[in-house]
């Protein structure tokens, strides 16, 4: 059964940012690719290139995740609220990204 809802979820999340990386102007399958879908996310977010490199280090990681998705809410118009939706529960702030009204602000 837990494999099911895992499936469920990682489903989810990989429709919810293929969407998401389209409204943004960038290829779909992008989100897909292991560590280039967080190269493309960081650039969506407007951060610098070396913060991919802190992605990589405990901790630090964190924090970066927190500011990226706040980033990543401001482009799309949404609230902190809606920051805080993405970095605990992407499987469902994803999907509502990609297939809701937002627009994305270069």
């Amino acid at each position: 059964m837990m494999t099911l809802i895992n499936i469920a979820i990682i489903v989810a999340v990989c429709i919810g940012m293929w969407k998401t990386f389209e409204k943004a102007g960038e290829y779909g399958w992008a989100s897909l690719i292991p560590f280039y879908n967080l190269w493309v996310l960081n650039r969506m977010g407007g951060k610098e290139w070396y913060w991919f490199i802190g992605y990589f280090i405990p901790v630090v990681n964190l924090v970066l995740f927190i500011f990226l998705s706040i980033a990543l809410a401001r482009k799309f118009g949404q609230p902190g609220v809606f920051a805080a939706g993405l970095f605990l529960l992407p499987f469902i702030f994803y999907p509502i990204l990609g297939f809701g009204d937002a627009r994305y602000q270069h």
